[in-house]
C-alpha cells in the first residue's frame, strides 16, 4: 500500500474540515439558526476525525516489527470507531441545542448570505468526499472510506439544512429550525452507529465478504482435477490487508517439491483474485484420516487417530 498517497488524502481531509467549519461558523453567526449550528458542529467532528484518521494511517502504514508481526493495519479500525463515537457525541449536542431552541424560539437574520456561505462549505465537502471515496476504494483503506462517507453525510445534511432554513425564512415558522436540527441529529447518529459497528466487526476478525470467499473457493475447486482436495478455509481482514488460510489435501506419495509447487500456484491464484491478501496453505496427505479430523480451529494437542474420516458436506473425502 503506497503510504504517501494515503497521507496526502488524509491531509486533504484535514484541510477541508478546517475550511468548512470556518464557513459554517460564519453562516451560523450571520443567521443565528440552530440548524446551521448543528451543521457546524458536525464539521467540527470532521476536523477532529480527520486528525485521528491521519494519526491512524501513520500507524497502520508502519511495516511489521517484532511485536506486530502481522503489521499494524488494525489501527484503522480504532480510527473509524473513534470517528463513529465522535459523530454520536455531536448528535447528542445537537439534540440538546435543538430542544432548547424549541423551548425558546428565536428569529433568523441575514438568511440569504448565511445560506450562500453554507452552500459553499457543502461544495467543498462534496469534492473532498468524492476524492477520498475514490482513494479509499483504490487503496482498500477503511479509514479513508469512513471519512468519505462521513463527509457525504455532511453534504446531505447541509443540503437539508439549507432547504429547511430557507423554508423558515419564507414561512416564518420558527419551530422548523430546531426540527431540522433534530433531523440532522438522527441522520448523523445513524451514521455514527454504523461506523462503530463496522469497526467492531473488523476488530473481531470478521470473515471476508462473500464475494471474496466465493472467488477463493472457485480457485480451490479448479485444483480438484489434479487430485487435490481442500478444507478448513478461514479468512479475516485487518484494515487493507486480508488473510486467507486453507488446508490442501494431496496424494501421500507426492514429493515435497510437488506439494510446494502446488502450494505456490494456489497461493498465487488466490492473491490474483483477492488483492492484498496474505495466503497460508497447509499440506496434508489425503489418505490419512487425521487430515480430515483437523477442520475445527482448536485441535487437541495429542489427538487420537480416528478410525474413520470425519464427514464433510462441502468437501467429500476421496474414495477408498
Amino acid at each position: 500500500m503506497p503510504p504517501r498517497p494515503l497521507l496526502r488524502f488524509a491531509l486533504l481531509s484535514l484541510a477541508s474540515a478546517i475550511i468548512t467549519i470556518a464557513l459554517k461558523a460564519v453562516a451560523f453567526a450571520l443567521t443565528g439558526s440552530v440548524g446551521l449550528l448543528a451543521d457546524a458542529l458536525e464539521s467540527l467532528v470532521n476536523l477532529v476525525a480527520a486528525g485521528v484518521a491521519l494519526g491512524a494511517l501513520m500507524v497502520a502504514l508502519r511495516p511489521p516489527d517484532e511485536d506486530h508481526e502481522h503489521g499494524h493495519d488494525k489501527a484503522e479500525y480504532f480510527a473509524s470507531g473513534f470517528e463513529g463515537l465522535l459523530i454520536l457525541a455531536a448528535a447528542a449536542a445537537i439534540v440538546v441545542a435543538a430542544l432548547e431552541r424549541l423551548r425558546v424560539p428565536m428569529p433568523l437574520e441575514e438568511v440569504t448570505l448565511g445560506l450562500a456561505v453554507s452552500g459553499l462549505a457543502a461544495a467543498v465537502n462534496l469534492v473532498t468526499a468524492l476524492l477520498l471515496l475514490q482513494a479509499g476504494r483504490r487503496y482498500h483503506s477503511i479509514t479513508l472510506e469512513a471519512d468519505a462517507h462521513h463527509l457525504l453525510t455532511d453534504v446531505l445534511t447541509s443540503v437539508g439544512v439549507i432547504l429547511g432554513v430557507g423554508a423558515v425564512a419564507l414561512t416564518g415558522l420558527l419551530w422548523l429550525d430546531p426540527l431540522i436540527a433534530l433531523a440532522v441529529a438522527v441522520n448523523i447518529g445513524w451514521t455514527g452507529l454504523r461506523l462503530v459497528w463496522r469497526s467492531v466487526l473488523g476488530l473481531m476478525d470478521t470473515v471476508l465478504p462473500a464475494t471474496d470467499r466465493e472467488r477463493i473457493a472457485a480457485v480451490l475447486d479448479r485444483y480438484r482435477a489434479e487430485q487435490v482436495q481442500w478444507h478448513a478455509l478461514r479468512t479475516r481482514q485487518a484494515g487493507a490487508r486480508k488473510f486467507v488460510q486453507v488446508h490442501l489435501l494431496v496424494p501421500g506419495d507426492w514429493t515435497v517439491q510437488q506439494g510446494h509447487d502446488l502450494a505456490e500456484r494456489v497461493e498465487a491464484d488466490i492473491r490474483a483474485v483477492v488483492p492484498q491478501s496474505h495466503v497460508l496453505t497447509h499440506l496434508e496427505p489425503v489418505e490419512d484420516p487425521l487430515s480430515w479430523a483437523d477442520v475445527p480451529l482448536d485441535r487437541p494437542s495429542e489427538p487420537a487417530r480416528p478410525a474413520a474420516r470425519a464427514s464433510r458436506s462441502d468437501v467429500p473425502p476421496p474414495s477408498a
